[in-house]
């Protein structure tokens, strides 16, 4: 990292992420306690947008046996950062792939036949085995062996000299609206399965179906291993599901008040001009914008002083506008809290995710590459 990317992270001005890493091992812990099984942290899409190796490495820290990752490429990231524990590509790898999965001894999933056959194939040559999780449909409708032909699948693997059945799952489509029965009839389906492989002896090391929201509604879902993405982060998996005593938000995106102006009535703000000024009016200019992930939606808004401030005019790529008469000697420089906590008053991923008619998974996943993160309470302990 070069000295002025470094002091550009100390400084903070612009806009940034503020990432706690002591509560993320807090949120680790006290999760692993609630569900008295394995927790295999889900890191994929950069952690969430906390940032892929930094976060690995504080679970780790707290103890994480497992990590869960969407492409080869996010576990070649991390063993290249030093990470130890197991890792699982929860998605496709190509088969041209398997001697780097081999060399960083990463675990890979297979929901169809042809992909098995490439896999073997592929596998030629080399002494070690290939530790494999199939995934099985039981009502998600997208990646999964069929469970009719499960156990079939199973004994194909089994037979294979180079492929070696570390585990088998299944992912749930609705674990986060616990009043709706899918969650419960893909638990028997999995059951059912289960029940037919241990009567054969074919039952792997570990098995696992669910997601936070399936660890924290369904408590028969949690087998040896849950795999936890939004709530080890402290965010609600939705409305309908209440994490964990003691687990809470380990972000805050930040950025900084940049500009103050006075306009008179009917003046036009911003691009396209879709807010006009009613009275005299302070305008204030954030470093805030839609490259950062900040949508251009309307309904926007950010704590300034601790109070709720909308968003005014259309959002631009790196700035956008806020109305400031009602702020009492704004100065240049502000802090102002887009996600967080700010003299009592929060904004959370959820309500911004309500304003944008999303789900908060995506508002994290949208915090761009270009912002600083900013870690917070990194001692180890």
């Amino acid at each position: 990292m070069g000295v002025y990317t470094w002091q550009m992270m100390l400084d903070n001005y612009g806009t940034w992420l503020e990432i706690d890493i002591s509560i993320l091992k807090k949120n680790f812990a006290l999760l692993r306690k609630f569900s008295n099984s394995v927790v295999m942290p889900v890191v994929k899409a950069n952690a969430y947008g906390h940032g892929l190796e930094r976060v690995a490495s504080a679970f780790e820290e707290a103890g994480a046996e497992w990590f869960g990752v969407a492409r080869i490429e996010e576990a070649l990231i991390l063993r290249e950062a030093g990470v130890k524990a197991k890792i699982l590509v929860l998605g496709y790898t190509p088969p041209n792939r398997i001697p780097h999965a081999l060399q960083e001894n990463i675990s890979l999933t297979v929901y169809d036949q042809s992909v098995a056959v490439a896999y073997a194939d592929s596998s030629k040559g080399f002494e070690k085995q290939i530790n494999i999780h199939v995934k099985v449909e039981t009502g998600m409708g997208r990646l999964g062996i069929p469970i009719k032909d499960a156990i079939n699948f199973i004994d194909y693997i089994q037979n294979q000299e180079l492929l070696s059945l570390e585990g088998v799952f299944t992912h749930f489509a609705c674990a986060d609206e616990p009043e709706k029965n899918t969650t419960d009839n893909q638990i028997a389906e999995f059951n059912k399965f289960l029940d037919e492989l241990d009567s054969k002896g074919s039952t792997p090391e570990f098995v696992h179906a669910a997601n936070s929201a399936g660890t924290i509604n369904f408590p028969k879902a949690r087998f040896n291993l849950i795999r936890s993405g939004i709530a080890l982060y402290g965010h609600l998996p939705s409305r309908q599901t209440t994490l964990p005593e003691g687990m809470r938000s380990a972000i805050s995106w930040k950025t900084r008040l940049i500009s103050i102006k006075e306009f008179p009535p009917n003046h036009g703000i911003s691009y396209g001009h879709t807010y006009h000024t009613k009275t005299t009016e302070r305008i204030g200019t954030i470093a805030v914008g839609y490259g950062d992930g900040f949508r251009r939606q309307p309904g926007n808004y950010v704590l300034l002083h601790g109070k709720k401030i909308p968003i005014i005019g259309n959002v631009c790529m790196d700035q956008c506008m806020i109305n400031l008469n009602g702020i009492a000697d704004p100065k240049i420089g502000d802090e102002v809290t887009i996600i967080g906590v700010q003299n009592g008053a929060e904004i959370s991923t959820t309500d911004i995710a309500e304003k944008w008619n999303t789900i908060n998974y995506e508002v994290l996943c949208g915090l761009a590459a270009r912002m600083p993160r900013n870690y917070l309470n990194t001692k180890k302990i």
